[in-house]
């Protein structure tokens, strides 16, 4: 819509809807009221939030791959988003118009792709999307670099704008489908940040390569760069998610200390003491790799795993959260099913239940005795 209006009305008009529909937006926002079944009954401090959904992201490598993955898409991708004025002016010899009518192909085709995504994703699979859809976005840059007929290119470009669509649309849908409830929304915001990011600097280095280079030897590069990254999708492909468990999971048992630490309280230490036999050593060091994982996802800072010299069988799980409510929102919610899996699998490899201890600092414990006897 927008390159039709600027080829018929010019730029300062579009750019004035523009500002409206966000006025809209906001207002929107200022008016919603969310429902009681969003309240939570101790919500998040604001920076704690906001580092716990980076320690997740962090931790996770299905996540990271997933980014990862965005980023050999959209940087390339951004080549034609940042050159494309040059192509219009350059090689065509268009107008702002004419521009717009550009950005018109690139817009009809990503519309196509939002309508055509779910039948595409029935036949294809993530990986196979993958290709194709980087092929085809290859095969427009090199054909945009390569042709100056209007004609040829307006037709192109809406396999571009299809390819741009289904490709972060289905990465983000993968992301989406794996994060669990609790960090769903920081995990997207991350994947924003690194979509946003990739086209902001893919962009500025496709601009000084079309500056030294020339605008043609940018495109080429990009096309060719695009169609190398669409490719390693059949080496290094996105996970297969089917098997994992992203149910929430509940099975920690009840903290019950003799303090009742106020949920500010921190570092907290905890200690898991298993005893574990001299045969089943490789396999119970290996489960605790995936407890460590998702110890760090959930919350914890550092963590280590340690073996006591005395008895050579005792092995001493040690993780530091950077508070009491922290670890209290480990146990009350931000398990998964799959996380579970992982703990199950350490306890049964170890000969009885494992002891576990809650250190806290020091000065806890008595300011908070004095806060109960007093009146």
């Amino acid at each position: 819509m927008a390159g039709v209006l600027i080829a018929r009305v010019g730029v300062a008009p579009v750019f004035a809807l523009n500002a409206v529909a966000f006025l809209i937006f906001a207002l929107a926002l200022v008016r919603w009221r969310p429902g009681n079944a969003r309240a939570v009954e101790v919500p998040e401090r604001f920076t704690a939030a906001l580092r716990a959904g980076g320690r997740y992201v962090r931790h996770s490598p299905i996540v990271r791959r997933l980014l990862r993955r965005a980023l050999v898409f959209v940087i390339p991708a951004s080549a034609l988003w940042a050159l494309l004025p040059l192509v219009a002016s350059r090689r065509l010899g268009m107008n702002s118009s004419g521009y717009g009518l550009l950005l018109a192909a690139l817009g009809v085709g990503a519309i196509l792709g939002g309508l055509l995504l779910s039948w595409i994703r029935t036949r294809m699979s993530a990986n196979q999307l993958l290709l194709v859809a980087g092929a085809l976005y290859g095969g427009t840059l090199i054909v945009v670099a390569s042709v100056r007929i209007v004609p040829v290119v307006l037709a192109v470009l809406l396999p571009a704008g299809l390819a741009w669509v289904t490709v972060l649309a289905n990465v983000n849908a993968e992301i989406q489908l794996f994060l669990p409830g609790w960090v769903r929304a920081r995990g997207l915001a991350v994947y924003q940040v690194v979509q946003g990011g990739g086209q902001a600097v893919g962009a500025f280095a496709w601009g000084v390569v079309a500056d030294t280079a020339g605008l043609v030897a940018a495109l080429v590069a990009a096309g060719a760069l695009m169609l190398v990254g669409a490719v390693t999708s059949q080496f290094w492909p996105l996970p297969d998610l089917r098997g994992v468990n992203k149910d929430p999971a509940t099975y920690q048992p009840r903290l019950e200390l003799a303090l009742e630490p106020d949920p500010r309280v921190g570092p907290v230490l905890v200690v898991v003491t298993y005893t574990v036999r001299r045969e089943r050593e490789k396999e119970f060091l290996d489960a605790m790799d995936l407890v460590r994982g998702s110890r760090q996802r959930t919350g914890a800072m550092r963590w280590g795993l340690f073996r006591e010299g005395e008895t050579g069988d005792h092995f001493a799980e040690v993780y530091l959260v950077p508070s009491w409510d922290e670890h209290l929102r480990q146990h009350g919610g931000r398990l998964t099913g799959a996380d579970q899996q992982a703990e199950e699998r350490a306890k049964e490899l170890a000969d009885g239940e494992p002891d576990v201890r809650h250190l806290l600092p020091a000065a806890a414990g008595p300011a908070l005795a004095d806060d109960r006897e007093a009146p």
